[in-house]
């Protein structure tokens, strides 16, 4: 064999063997960093920037393996429209009790004295009941400053459609500092010119909300710092989301407790469905999942870590996620004297083919605890500092479930056993 035919052989073998051990490397660092080949390949074309002569050879290169691993670029992603369809019909539910004789009772709707929520707004006093009347009310924001107020729908939702309209430029409802009480009310559509219109802009005070619906605005709940107390029970919170990133389902800045129950987070645009920056958070027994269509960030971001306990919630990220970590703890800094996340039996769903993350802890949590979760599908469990206490939380697969592909979590028969013989 002639000389340059045998270097040349040597060469290419000596550059095959090369590639294959960056390749080994590269698949060995995406399982160690918890992140998809998307992401990577988000970063690597952000690092190539500037650098023409690179990003002539390795963006074509790129562009091939995202078509052959259909992971598109964030960019790309959204290129597609975010679909928001109708809203739900309007809920038939039980009012409650009839208030006492000691509390004011103002009624509103077409029918009443009282036409308009924004007039109710302006004659309620502390301690009064604020009743409204099933149906729409377009365009009918209100700016509530009372002290201690109820205010519910009244035989069925009061629904709330912003028409364009918001109250300071900032939500359909602006309560100041209060004790609030809010049933059976749904808010919809609020779009203001910083992108940050919400259904509820929450500024002071404790706020309990029962039975409500934030749907397709720009941000479903906002929270200001300084609240003591939020409580969200049996409310759901969908569409929701400018596109930016820096708007959510449901926001809670620097307060002293967060607790949702029973509640059900879908479909955010591009932001995150929970972003929690309290100091205690209850995360219990709620439905958090993007389903066909959502593109949420992070499942639940606690971006400042606290105290969180996160307890029988079924937890689902889509196959083409903004994110690939489901639940974030401490991203942003940990600002709280005490920084521990417990996860009890809860399933956590990551449609993502290429794996992930599906805890996300920052250096400096004090403590991980993990118990009686099901982990489905690929991804690192735990990606952190802290070495994390796991107790019988176990990896299972789609079809544990009664109709994963219709995004039913129940477990089968078959799960059921699984679940039973892991706990002898």
């Amino acid at each position: 064999m002639r000389k340059p035919a045998k270097k040349l052989i040597q060469a290419l073998t000596l550059t095959t063997a090369l590639i294959a051990v960056a390749a080994g490397t590269a698949w060995w660092a995406y399982g160690e960093v918890g992140k998809t080949p998307g992401e990577l390949m988000d970063y690597a074309e952000l690092r190539l920037q500037g650098h023409n002569k690179l990003e002539w050879v390795a963006l074509p290169a790129m562009a091939q393996l995202r078509g052959v691993l259909d992971q598109p670029s964030r960019k790309d992603q959204l290129k597609t429209p975010f679909v928001i369809p109708p809203p739900p019909a309007l809920r038939i539910v039980q009012t409650g009790m009839d208030a006492p004789a000691t509390q004011r009772v103002l009624r509103v709707g077409p029918l009443e004295d009282i036409r308009t929520i924004a007039q109710a707004a302006k004659v309620a006093k502390d301690g009064d009941i604020v009743e409204i009347a099933a149906g729409e009310y377009r365009g009918d924001v209100a700016l509530w400053y009372q002290k201690k107020l109820t205010i519910r729908g009244h035989g069925g939702n009061a629904r709330l459609i912003a028409d364009g309209k918001s109250a300071e430029d900032k939500a359909i409802w602006v309560i100041r500092n209060g004790d609030f009480v809010i049933e059976n009310i749904d808010f919809m559509g609020a779009k203001v010119g910083d992108h940050n219109g919400a259904g509820i802009r929450f500024e002071g005070g404790s706020l309990q909300i029962s039975n409500c619906l934030f749907y397709a605005n720009d941000t479903g709940l906002l929270v200001n710092s300084g609240v003591k107390t939020v409580t969200i029970t049996n409310s759901e919170f969908a569409y929701n989301g400018f596109g930016d990133g820096f708007s959510h389902n449901l926001y809670v800045n620097k307060i002293n407790v967060l607790k949702i129950t029973g509640s059900y987070f879908h479909h955010v645009n591009v932001g995150h469905h929970i972003k929690s920056r309290a100091q205690h958070n209850h995360i219990y027994y709620n439905r958090i999942t993007d389903e066909n269509g959502g593109r949420a960030s992070y499942e639940i971001d606690l971006p400042n870590g606290g105290t969180a306990y996160v307890v029988g919630n079924i937890i689902q990220q889509d196959a083409k996620p903004q994110n690939s970590t489901l639940v974030s703890f401490g991203t942003e800094g940990l600002d709280w004297t005490e920084n521990k996340l417990l996860l009890a039996s809860n399933t956590l769903v990551n449609d993502q083919a290429y794996g992930g993350t599906f805890v996300r802890t920052a250096p400096g949590t004090q403590q991980l605890v993990l118990i009686n979760n099901l982990l489905v599908g690929k991804g690192k469990m735990h990606s952190g500092t802290v070495q994390p206490k796991v107790d019988n939380t176990l990896r299972t697969n789609w079809e544990h479930f009664v109709q994963a592909s219709r995004y039913d979590y129940r477990l089968s028969a078959q799960g059921q056993l699984l679940s039973f013989s892991s706990q002898k």
